[in-house]
């Protein structure tokens, strides 16, 4: 039994004295269609026949609400509890509810029907520009060149190394180059999300074959962070282990971005990947990562963390950690290289100490620029020679 209850149709119908002309009951069964609707749904002690149970309970709620309603001449009025159901906005939970429901039961708009008005040549052409597409996203990545250029525009003379792999595909396939020109806006394949979400696949089956290259073994992690050139804290991540044939093999296994540079932040990202890849944390067994405290703090550290859960997980310092740092106490010892470093900071600390001074640089680097310009020895584009303030020299 279902009922049907439209707010605009008793309002303009409330002085009528029942409720049967609006409430309509839609049910299979011939042998109910002589009762007053209104008698069904009050009947409540008697189920009705050939009803499931379900909506026989659904009979009783739809009891309790009418008898709440004392005064049905206030149907309509500013307090009227069936108004404030429906709501006035197109976005209240009732209006929503219907839309989903008429666009459930409208069959034009299901997605078997849209995509049966293609026809078999228009499905041919697709999937060949997303062949052409995966093809050059797969040539870009495993060449490890960047896939967007400075300017993408139909004027560029370079429009990236994507483009313009796809553009030489064409120029020695004419029916490619035809597909091409003639495709539609919306079926181009070659947007950057596109590009992202193909990637995308493609990582997360190169990290399948890791783990079946693993198949349940033990592994090693070894963890740094840095912050990229958006400024966002990077954490990447690299497995260690013995394949098959008792080589050791590592694998760069994933890149995450992570808030803070935190132990308990770190180790819950780390924990996260390996989660969500299937691998057994409890196979873990070493752990290496640079001489920073919130990675080999004895206490509080990555390393320590980890080695709570993963008794077994011996904690290694990088080598070429080791390295650096015996190379930038070497390199204190060596005159020239001292002064020099001492007097770049000097620089960078008289400069910066002085908005006036600061803005002459400034001033100058864009002269710089405009005339290294001028003479064609720097390109032009979107995102290039944008003038930066002077960066600190680090010890690395």
């Amino acid at each position: 039994m279902v009922l049907k209850f439209d707010c605009v149709v008793y309002m303009n119908m409330k002085k009528q004295s029942t409720i049967d002309e609006f409430f309509k009951r839609k049910h299979s069964s011939s042998t109910q269609d002589s009762k007053n609707p209104l008698e069904i749904v009050l009947d409540e002690d008697t189920p009705t026949p050939n009803v499931p149970i379900i909506e026989n309970r659904f009979k009783k709620i739809v009891l309790k609400i009418m008898k709440l309603i004392l005064n049905w001449k206030k149907v309509g009025g500013k307090n009227c509890a069936f108004l404030h159901h429906t709501g006035i906005e197109c976005t209240s939970f009732h209006n929503v509810a219907q839309k989903s429901c008429d666009d459930l039961l409208n069959e034009a708009h299901d997605i078997q029907n849209v995509f049966e008005t293609f026809t078999e040549e228009e499905r041919t052409n697709n999937r060949l520009r997303l062949k052409a597409t995966i093809y050059t996203v797969c040539l870009c990545a495993f060449q490890g060149i960047a896939y967007r250029g400075h300017d993408e525009g139909s004027d560029s003379i370079n429009k990236g190394n994507f483009r313009e792999i796809l553009k030489g595909i064409g120029y020695f396939n004419i029916e490619m180059e035809e597909l091409f020109r003639t495709a539609p806006k919306h079926a181009l394949y070659t947007s950057p999300s596109i590009q992202k979400e193909i990637l995308n696949l493609i990582s997360t089956r190169v990290r399948r074959m890791i783990c079946e290259e693993i198949n349940g073994g033990k592994f090693c992690l070894v963890v740094d962070e840095a912050r990229d050139q958006s400024n966002k804290e990077q954490m990447s991540i690299v497995l260690r282990f013995f394949n098959k044939d008792g080589f050791i093999m590592e694998h760069f296994f994933g890149l995450v971005h992570v808030p803070d540079t935190t132990s308990q932040t770190l180790k819950n990202a780390i924990y996260s990947v390996l989660s969500r890849n299937n691998l057994d944390l409890k196979s873990i067994r070493g752990q290496g990562y640079d001489g920073a405290s919130n990675m080999r703090g004895h206490f509080k550290g990555l390393q320590a963390l980890i080695s709570t859960d993963c008794p077994y997980a011996y904690y290694v310092h990088c080598f070429a950690h080791r390295l650096q740092l015996a190379l930038m106490a070497a390199s204190q010892g060596v005159v020239a290289l001292k002064k020099f470093f001492t007097r770049l900071s000097f620089v960078i600390n008289v400069v910066g100490a002085s908005s006036k001074r600061t803005d002459q640089l400034r001033d100058a680097q864009a002269e710089e620029i405009a005339y290294k310009t001028y003479v064609d020895e720097l390109e032009t584009g979107k995102g290039l020679n944008q003038i930066a303030t002077l960066q600190r020299a680090g010890d690395t």
